[in-house]
């Protein structure tokens, strides 16, 4: 079963996002997003810096044992006329697929962004005994 996850204060037009697929060009990629991804006492956390990226722009689903964070990075210079003497920027569709452990609670998960840094908090569940009950036939 498919969670997705929306930032907070997510305007009711954020809904479809990422309904409408585009076909896209075989040699065409999205950009990598950075993450930093660790844990604490009581949660699992990934951080994303995504300067310039309005929520209604960002899709987190999660399935089983795997996140994925997309968006679109929109250039805030659109013009044909640049000329670049350094293009490190990074403009358009971005993309991340994230291996998550075993011991926690999609349900519970929650999303925040702040001052440009998504933040995902997904919780441990409560560990077990460390034991396997054995049923008889």
């Amino acid at each position: 079963m498919a969670k997705r996850i929306k930032p907070e204060n997510v305007p009711a037009s954020a809904e479809s996002f990422g309904e409408a697929k585009e076909e896209k060009n075989i040699f065409e990629q999205d950009g990598e997003l950075v993450i930093d991804v660790f844990e604490t006492g009581e949660n699992f956390v990934v951080s994303a810096a995504i300067a310039g990226v309005q929520i209604k722009d960002i899709d987190i689903s999660l399935e089983k044992d795997m996140m994925v964070i997309k968006g679109n990075r929109c250039d805030p210079h659109p013009t044909a006329e640049k000329r670049y003497f350094y293009q490190e920027c990074y403009w358009g569709p971005f993309s991340r697929k994230i291996v998550l452990p075993e011991n926690i609670d999609i349900d519970k998960a929650d999303a925040q962004m702040d001052k440009g840094v998504l933040t995902i908090k997904i919780p441990k569940n409560e560990p077990g005994s460390g034991k396997i009950g054995i049923k008889t036939a």
